[in-house]
Formats: C-alpha cells, sequence, structure tokens
C-alpha cells in the first residue's frame, strides 16, 4: 500500500542510514523503496542497490517536478517522501499513516510530525483549512494519495514551497489534509552557499504563493538587521571564548575543586 520515496543528492552516509533504518525496521508496513536522485557523484546509487531501492536519475531537478517524478515513480496509492537526510523514528510511524487514509477517503494528504511546531499544531489541532502553512504538507516525511495527485499534480513552476501551492489547491477542491502522529527526524547541516540556494527560492516562492512583497526599505532594513546579528553573535562569542580562556587558566593555577 505505500511507496517510499527519498529525493537525494551526494548523502550517500545519509541515504544509508535511512535505508538501513527502513528496510530493517519497516520492512513489512512498505512495499517499495525508491531513490530518486539528482546526479550524485558519490556511492549513493551503490548504497541504494546494497538495499534493494530502485534507483532513479534525474538531470534537471526542480522541487515541483522531483515530487511529480516522485508520484509517477510510485506504484503504490500512498506515497511517503524523505528527503535523504531524514528518517522516521516512531515504530508505527506507517502503520499511522495506512489507518489514516483507510479511516478518510477523502484524504489527500498527511504532515507528519518532525519539530514543536509540528506537535504544537497537532495538539492543538490546527487545521490545515485555517492554516495551510503550518498544518499542510512538507514534503520531507508527509504523505499524499497518488490518486489525488493524478487529478491535481504539482506544480513545476514554483521555486518551492510547491507541497503548500499544492496543500492550498486541493483544498480547495474539497478534500483533506491532516496531521498524523508518526514522528520522524529532519537532519541537515547546509554549506553557505546551499543556504544562499534555498534563501533565493523561499523568496521567490514566498511572493508566488504568499504575495510576499518586497520594498527597497524591506531590503536595506533586512541588511541592516542581519550586520547587526552578525556583530552581536561575533562578540557574543569573542567574550565566552575569552571567559572559557581565563577559566582554563585558573584552573591550571590550582583553582580546583576537592577531588573524591
Amino acid at each position: 500500500m505505500i511507496s517510499v520515496v527519498i529525493r537525494n543528492k551526494n548523502q550517500d552516509d545519509a541515504l544509508t542510514f535511512l535505508l538501513k533504518n527502513l528496510t530493517e525496521r519497516y520492512s513489512d508496513d512498505i512495499e517499495e523503496i525508491i531513490v530518486l536522485d539528482n546526479l550524485s557523484t558519490d556511492q549513493s546509487q551503490k548504497r541504494a542497490e546494497k538495499y534493494g531501492a530502485k534507483f532513479v536519475s534525474i538531470a534537471n531537478f526542480s522541487y515541483g517536478g522531483s515530487a511529480n517524478r516522485a508520484a509517477s515513480e510510485a506504484s503504490q496509492p500512498i506515497v511517503v517522501i524523505f528527503s535523504a537526510h531524514s528518517y522516521p523514528v516512531s515504530h508505527d510511524f506507517f502503520k499511522l499513516i495506512l489507518r489514516k487514509f483507510e479511516e478518510n477517503f477523502n484524504l489527500a494528504g498527511l504532515r507528519c510530525l518532525h519539530s514543536s511546531n509540528d506537535f504544537r499544531g497537532f495538539i492543538n489541532n490546527v487545521k490545515s483549512k485555517d492554516d495551510p502553512n503550518k498544518a499542510g504538507l512538507i514534503f520531507s516525511g508527509s504523505a499524499f494519495s497518488k490518486k489525488v495527485w493524478e487529478k491535481h499534480p504539482f506544480r513545476e513552476d514554483v521555486a518551492t514551497f510547491e507541497d503548500k501551492e499544492w496543500t492550498k489547491r486541493v483544498l480547495k477542491e474539497g478534500y483533506d489534509i491532516e496531521f498524523v502522529a508518526s514522528i520522524f527526524h529532519y537532519e541537515i547541516k547546509r554549506t553557505p552557499r546551499q543556504n544562499f540556494f534555498r534563501f533565493k527560492n523561499d523568496v521567490i516562492g514566498n511572493y508566488q504563493l504568499w504575495h510576499q512583497d518586497l520594498s527597497l526599505l524591506s531590503v536595506f532594513k533586512g541588511f541592516i538587521k542581519s550586520i547587526c546579528i552578525l556583530l552581536k553573535n561575533f562578540f557574543v562569542g569573542f567574550w565566552y571564548v575569552l571567559l572559557r580562556f581565563f577559566f582554563m587558566i585558573r584552573f591550571v593555577f590550582n583553582d580546583k575543586p576537592e577531588k573524591f
């Protein structure tokens, strides 16, 4: 009933841990694993093949395009998307997803839990129709219906937030999107270059989807604020480096507690 699709680029170590997790803990819950890879140059393909995953290579990556490819490659009616640097934690992760779809035939997708904001939204019963941003899909640890996708594919002309755009669109068509108490972990360290790439797409995506326009004044305010935060972090960090240094000097010169 469930296809797991993993979006990956040069993350063979993280991918290996995710595949090991999926195959050792959830093999009875999922039908297939597909690695959707954006021209990795590391050992990603070998790692995928080692764990019996289907390896699909895509050359021209886009968020909406990769989500469409993920859905088209999946053979099962429920598709769960992970990034390679995320992984399920709760033992009943996929069982809860399957149960939700069995209980509600109008369900287009499910948002799993990976952050304090998600958990608060789940506990406070935030509805996706009221706040599609905080309660809609996130395409790392979300599930969606392939049947609904066939009628409403993901848009490939949005820079990012393809999951949120789809959320708004299918909700408008009368489908449901809900939280599910399936817990996963999201772990990534981005380089400054990767953060800048993400920043650019987020600015464009916020404009396309949420209509957040920019003015010259707001751009300069953001720049000044960023410089102030950078300087503050530098001086605060430097101050505590000095404090640690002087503490260690005092410790060396016998400012030590009694040994037990």
